[in-house]
């Protein structure tokens, strides 16, 4: 799954000054990140505020962005839940047609041992026409999907490809990218830990602080890729303090702002998530200066 080497980015969800999904906005984000040489695109992940989005709004936002991309990237969508059983309706009954690949989250709240996680995502696997890239998240789901429960998964079902790794634990991933399957990727979920786990074997990164600096971030990626380490550190230390930013108030408030500085987007969230402050905007406002300058 070549396709998926490389930096993809999670993609926010616009809105307007009413709240409503500001259709115009995200399409200018897609062409935002397109030219600046981002490798594929993640659709109603976290990110995009998919927990507050109704199932039409959440139509809206698939069909915006396949729209905007228009075959130019591969393009993966965000299906997953805590309910099984509603996991593997929803993968029946969406049309993937345009859809390259599914993320999907280790079940969250219910907190499953890891024989749950495991028939949570045999379920999966049976039911989806698409491959499947897991999605660990520790932060938010509050259980750890663990590596000897990653590796069986994508021992056993050829058409699991992938996990997003954002347990924020080097050692884990470490252990997830030497002993994984041949060709399974192993991609960082975490923007800070991107360019070590690159270094350590890893395929790239599911990103946020992507879409707001595309070229940079997208560049480091390639570099370190390529081995070039030099390089590479460079870029990543010039964009560091700019990732604690955007998730010192929650994500995506941060990405947010800097869309807003960019003129891309607003800073609107929808409840429970606020905007970003005016502290944290200033910010983020100066360091986007300084990176452009």
């Amino acid at each position: 799954m070549k396709k998926f080497i490389g930096t993809g980015v999670a993609l926010v969800t616009p809105f307007n000054a009413d709240h409503s999904v500001d259709v115009t906005a995200l399409t200018n984000i897609v062409e935002h990140v397109i030219k600046g040489g981002i490798d594929y695109l993640v659709v109603l992940g976290t990110t995009a505020e998919s927990a507050v989005l109704t199932t039409a709004e959440k139509q809206l936002v698939v069909n915006t962005i396949v729209k905007a991309t228009n075959k130019r990237l591969p393009i993966i969508l965000g299906v997953g839940g805590n309910n099984t059983a509603a996991v593997v309706q929803e993968l029946k009954t969406t049309d993937l047609q345009h859809i390259d690949a599914i993320l999907s989250v280790s079940p969250f709240y219910n907190k499953p041992t890891q024989e749950g996680i495991y028939q949570h995502f045999k379920a999966i696997a049976a039911a989806s026409p698409k491959p499947i890239v897991l999605y660990n998240v520790p932060g938010r789901t509050a259980s750890n999907m663990l590596p000897e429960t990653v590796i069986r998964l994508a021992t056993d079902f050829d058409n699991i490809i992938a996990v997003k790794e954002a347990a924020g634990d080097m050692v884990q991933a470490m252990r997830l990218i030497q002993h994984a399957p041949k060709d399974f990727l192993v991609i960082s979920g975490d923007d800070m830990v991107t360019l070590p786990m690159v270094f350590a074997g890893g395929a790239g990164v599911i990103s946020v602080i992507g879409q707001g600096y595309p070229k940079e971030f997208s560049q480091m990626v390639r570099f370190g890729l390529e081995g070039n380490v030099v390089e590479a550190n460079k870029l990543h230390y010039k964009i560091m303090p700019s990732i604690d930013y955007i998730f010192e108030e929650g994500n995506p408030a941060g990405i947010k702002a800097v869309f807003e500085k960019l003129g891309l987007a607003t800073a609107t969230v929808r409840l429970p998530l606020v905007e970003a402050s005016q502290a944290l905007k200033e910010k983020l406002n100066t360091f986007t200066d300084q990176l452009n300058s």
